[in-house]
């Protein structure tokens, strides 16, 4: 492989644990040409589909659950670091470090993506699956992507209309013919934040749900409310040992949402159901559905290697010697039991590489 990659400006190691390299902590090893530089990352992807060698691109590793067994081919890690702030906008290489980028914006005094604080992972990877949180989504303020054709090997710019964006969801998710290579957001030059509309936070902030606050102390508060939930990262906190939220938010169509709202009376009598609107339906909480489903904070027990979030039941944590085969069988009782109890499957918002849930 050594040979194969010589000249692309790639680094190879290998026996590599990739359990280091992802924020659940667990997979098996791998061969891993390591690029830092955008023209290194393009040569090896070339290389390696001109020789049929099975690639899995791996940045941040926020949202993967690897298999524990060795893999086969080669992990290319994206690790180009480039940020470039223009006067309205930020330019970011994949794999900058998200939370870098969005704080480097707030300090050089921009807004528009403090609500976006404290998400683990890449740049480039914020596209894929349309990151959002506390009201903001990628897909509200993207200008534009950079990705490598591994058809053709060419590389392009794309704009927002063209990567089909939904609820945690783009073009580009469960695919492997692009590389995202780069991105680009539109910035608010005053420093004004986004328009709240994530009641929670406004209510911190004092504001009215639709105003805006200054960026740094948005910013300052998203990071309080998600280091409250265990969703910043701490090596020294088992709770952030996860892939973030475990499940999306389940959408539910207009002509099943009746029944579903008959399965949870039947369960648990009249009670408040957090709903909210959505484009094909009706968005349940998916945290809510799991609690109510029987799966409290910390489920099943303090002895168990993989844990329900002692702090947010959306969270399916490592306690330091779990396998992915304990995470994905914890993701399978509370999915099974989500749909038992209420009629509901849950969809898992991780990539799944090796391993089914």
């Amino acid at each position: 492989m050594r040979q194969l990659l010589a000249g692309t400006g790639a680094q190879v190691r290998s026996a590599v644990p990739l359990a280091g390299l992802t924020t659940l902590r667990v997979g098996g090893r791998a061969t891993v040409a390591e690029c830092a530089t955008t023209e290194a990352l393009v040569a090896a992807v070339r290389a390696l589909d001109a020789a049929a060698v099975p690639v899995l691109l791996l940045a941040g590793g926020s949202n993967l659950l690897i298999s524990d067994d060795d893999m086969p081919g080669v992990v290319v890690r994206i690790a180009t670091e480039g940020v470039e702030l223009g006067p309205d906008s930020v330019l970011a290489e994949a794999g900058a470090n998200w939370d870098a980028v969005v704080a480097k914006t707030v300090r050089a005094g921009f807004g528009g993506l403090e609500c976006l604080s404290g998400i683990p992972g890449s740049a480039g990877a914020t596209p894929v699956q349309n990151v959002g949180a506390y009201g903001v989504e990628v897909a509200d303020l993207l200008r534009r992507v950079r990705l490598l054709d591994r058809a053709t090997g060419e590389t392009h710019w794309v704009a927002p209309d063209d990567l089909g964006f939904g609820y945690r969801t783009s073009r580009l998710k469960h695919r492997s013919d692009a590389v995202v290579l780069a991105v680009e957001f539109a910035l608010e030059p005053t420093g004004a934040s986004a328009p709240l509309r994530y009641r929670e936070l406004a209510q911190r902030l004092g504001a009215a749900e639709g105003e805006s606050r200054p960026a740094p102390a948005v910013r300052e508060t998203v990071l309080a409310l998600r280091a409250g939930k265990g969703m910043v990262l701490d090596p020294a906190d088992h709770d952030t040992w996860s892939a973030g939220s475990f499940f999306t938010n389940p959408v539910v169509a207009h002509d099943r949402v009746d029944r579903v709202r008959a399965a949870i009376r039947a369960q648990l009598g009249e009670v408040a159901v957090p709903e909210f609107p959505a484009d094909d339906g009706v968005k349940f909480s998916a945290g809510w559905l799991i609690e109510r489903a029987g799966f409290a904070k910390g489920f099943p027990g303090p002895d168990a290697p993989a844990r329900l979030s002692t702090k947010h039941t959306l969270a399916l944590t490592n306690r330091g010697a779990a396998t992915a085969a304990d995470i994905a069988e914890l993701a399978r009782r509370v999915r099974d039991g989500v749909a038992d109890r209420f009629g509901i499957m849950l969809t898992p918002e991780p990539v799944t590489v090796g391993v089914q849930i």
